[in-house]
């Protein structure tokens, strides 16, 4: 299958982190992209780089996705272009660290805007056009903090465990159309995500058990194909959260109040 018959791959967040090694996956795989962050230097250099090393298109589109009106903008973006989209992966997100009374409530809501509304938006959005293709993929980037409450990083852990469980309801809904849905929740990754959270002081701890991000985009892309419903990778990540669901939720959120109260 050439570039021309293969269908775009929309990757939200996609200049850095997670979000730029599936990019480079999916262009390995000759799959043409559409490339949406808020740093236009970052996106051009990606897309250059992609293009250079691949031979693959890689269209960008510079937005803030927290703003209102973005996702609307992203698919007017698409349509007046007439991409013919197969994949969206909903990877763009944040989180904001400390007590939550303590915490800014703008910083809080544009993450909530961000890590739950522009996944609703955009999955609402794509949904009809990704049916046109025979095989379309929606890849849902969740977290391992999903599966339990987080003190100090409350509204965060709520807002990864709403895309969990949004993404197990959709799966259902369109399990008999051409569209497979899939959460991929991965524990920490070296991304910068603890630095921008203003975990600091945890971050250098999380060195010792983060993973990279390319191993965890391959991971992802392999999980996608493979139609799987929700994926954690790493060994570690599979036994953290199976000890969440045994034992008592009172321990489980006071051993995680002391790891990220540091």
């Amino acid at each position: 299958m050439s570039e021309k018959t293969k269908p775009f791959a929309l990757i939200t967040g996609a200049s850095k982190g997670i979000g730029k090694s599936i990019a480079y996956e999916l262009a390995k795989q000759g799959y043409p992209l559409l490339l949406v962050a808020r740093s236009d230097e970052e996106l051009k250099a990606l897309s250059d780089d992609i293009q250079v090393k691949y031979g693959i298109s890689a269209a960008i589109l510079s937005i803030d996705l927290s703003t209102n009106g973005a996702s609307l903008k992203v698919i007017d973006w698409i349509k007046m272009n007439n991409y013919p989209v197969g994949f969206l992966v909903n990877n763009a997100g944040y989180g904001v660290w400390g007590d939550f009374s303590q915490s800014s409530l703008t910083d809080q809501l544009g993450m909530m805007q961000l890590n739950m509304n522009v996944v609703v938006e955009l999955s609402h959005l794509l949904v009809p056009i990704l049916s046109q293709e025979k095989q379309a993929y929606i890849l849902n980037i969740s977290s391992t903090a999903a599966y339990q409450a987080v003190p100090t990083l409350a509204v965060y852990s709520a807002t990864k465990a709403f895309v969990l469980l949004f993404t197990r309801a959709l799966r259902f809904e369109l399990a008999q159309t051409s569209i497979s849905v899939s959460c991929f929740s991965p524990g920490p990754v070296d991304t910068g995500f603890a630095a921008r959270a203003g975990l600091n002081a945890f971050s250098k701890m999380a060195e010792k058990f983060n993973m990279q991000p390319d191993e965890v985009a391959k991971m992802a892309v392999k999980a996608m194909f493979s139609k799987k419903s929700e994926v954690i990778p790493g060994f570690t990540n599979i036994i953290s959260v199976y000890a969440n669901r045994i034992l008592p939720k009172a321990f489980i959120e006071k051993t995680a109040a002391g790891i990220y109260k540091i």
